[in-house]
């Protein structure tokens, strides 16, 4: 039971009849009456069951939707993956083998090419050292044969020139003769 104002005794809050008294103004008593209340109420203002069955509703309409959506979806993937598969694919095969093929041969001709120029220039490179070797042997042998020329010249000049000393030699000593001949007059 509740009080009234300041705690005192007295009328509940929003009923007529003071507290502990339950009684209409006809004086019979409220129970019914308070009950029938109660089902107007709820049928008026207490919309949870109404609101729950919709809630049910709309959760029942919203998965059934919702499925069938995603029942569309997973078609519509297994049509394109299908279609893909099917279609696409074989193209872009196709196309991938016949551009593969063309890389391929090109590769192949530059390689060719390639490997050609190599050996020319294995052949040039053999063909110059070839030739600085040949090169090397010749100045080598001009070399021998400037230096034993040389040797021969320098023994020719050696010998004339010990010659040349001797007779140089023997003039001295005969203008000496002579002189000791003129001196001792």
């Amino acid at each position: 039971m509740s009080s009234g104002p300041a705690g005192t005794p007295g009328k509940a809050a929003g009923s007529p009849l003071p507290a502990g008294r339950k009684r209409d103004s006809v004086g019979l008593p409220a129970h019914p009456i308070i009950k029938d209340i109660g089902e107007i109420h709820s049928r008026l203002l207490d919309h949870r069951p109404v609101i729950q069955g919709e809630i049910r509703y709309f959760i029942k309409e919203f998965e059934e939707k919702r499925g069938l959506r995603e029942v569309r979806v997973l078609e519509n993937l297994n049509t394109m993956i299908c279609e893909t598969n099917d279609q696409t694919l074989p193209k872009c095969e196709q196309v991938m083998h016949g551009d593969l093929n063309e890389v391929l041969k090109r590769l192949q001709a530059a390689n060719h090419r390639i490997l050609t120029l190599q050996q020319r220039e294995q052949e040039e490179r053999k063909l110059q050292t070839d030739t600085l070797m040949a090169d090397e042997k010749q100045r080598q042998a001009h070399w021998e044969v400037f230096m034993k020329d040389q040797h021969n010249k320098r023994a020719e000049v050696d010998e004339e020139h010990r010659k040349a000393m001797e007779r140089i030699k023997e003039q001295y000593a005969e203008m000496e003769k002579d002189l000791a001949k003129y001196s001792s007059f």
